[in-house]
């Protein structure tokens, strides 16, 4: 597991800049050694970061991308080793408790161990589903890789701008068999495409995503950040903030109606039984894995799978 001193620091992951004249403000995930892995500590500062921008009347449209060739492959998966690990580990740290401030974490062999965590992610403030509550237009940019993490704040943007190269999905369909919050991704893709990714676990492509309504717009990657800034000016120039704090309240109830907030409920719910999963010889997220090493484990599983169904860019260019 890497030591959290070799992590650079959540400001340092999550970048931040806005125009007041133009009300664009931007977040930028920085950490493309690592695919744009995103850690706890950052996830934390782009939850407050949406929080800021709700409430800076300098800001009118929020565009969210990721820095280097892709958008972002998730989780910092060997920071979460020991919660999926035989440890019994103290997890205050993501609900910003320190572990001298009197308060102890539910021990290992619990439903809490895992449920608190699990269920932590439907609630607003934990950078999970903070999209879902902005009252301003919020606009994701994609290329490359768009999975976990990232393709939670894909599900849960207004826009969607996409490069033609683009791979959406989630790993946890691999290794786990659900995610937090996947009720959204349902609402968004529509079921039946939806449970194919699941029961799958394949990526589905940028021009698969744009057939299924996803995506707003797909272009050559070259073209990523003109397009989004077209949208991006056009969305800022339109209407009032007050009138798209207006339509953001309807859209949001239109979502509550369909049960989103009920669904990220569930989910985390769902999420917190996987201590109870029997293993039956497939590869799931534990000490297993990471003790043959995280990168051999993904690239053994992934070969089990078609070429053009494989997570992996490398993956889908060989030929069996």
């Amino acid at each position: 597991m890497t030591n959290e001193s070799d992590r650079p620091s959540p400001e340092e992951i999550v970048r931040f800049e806005k125009d007041p004249a133009t009300k664009i403000a931007t977040i930028t995930i920085d950490r493309p050694d690592k695919h744009n892995a995103i850690t706890i500590g950052a996830r934390h500062r782009f939850g407050d970061l949406v929080h800021r921008c709700n409430v800076d009347d300098e800001v009118k449209v929020l565009v969210i991308r990721g820095a280097g060739e892709h958008f972002g492959t998730g989780d910092d998966l060997p920071e979460m080793a020991d919660l999926f690990s035989d440890k019994d580990v103290s997890w205050l740290h993501d609900f910003r408790i320190g572990e001298n401030e009197g308060v102890k974490y539910p021990p290992k062999g619990s439903y809490r161990h895992l449920g608190a965590v699990t269920q932590l992610y439907s609630r607003t403030g934990e950078g999970m589903r903070d999209l879902q509550d902005f009252k301003k237009v919020s606009i994701v940019e994609v290329k490359g890789y768009c999975y976990g993490w990232q393709f939670y704040l894909a599900g849960d943007a207004d826009l969607v701008i996409s490069s033609d190269d683009a791979l959406f999905g989630h790993a946890a369909f691999r290794y786990v068999g659900w995610a937090a919050r996947m009720w959204q991704w349902a609402l968004m893709m529509g079921l039946r495409p939806f449970m194919e990714m699941v029961f799958t676990g394949r990526p589905f492509t940028a021009k698969e995503m744009k057939e299924l309504h996803f995506v707003n717009a797909v272009v050559p990657r070259e073209n990523l950040e003109a397009e989004t800034m077209k949208y991006a000016l056009a969305c800022a120039q339109n209407r009032p903030s007050d009138t798209i704090a207006m339509q953001k309240t309807f859209f949001e109830v239109f979502k509550q109606h369909q049960g989103e907030y009920m669904g990220s409920i569930v989910s985390g719910w769902l999420e917190s039984m996987l201590p109870g999963v029997l293993d039956d010889s497939s590869i799931q997220v534990g000490d297993e894995m990471f003790e043959k090493g995280l990168t051999n484990a993904v690239k053994d599983n992934d070969s089990r799978f078609p070429p053009e169904w494989r997570l992996s860019y490398a993956g889908r260019k060989k030929k069996d």
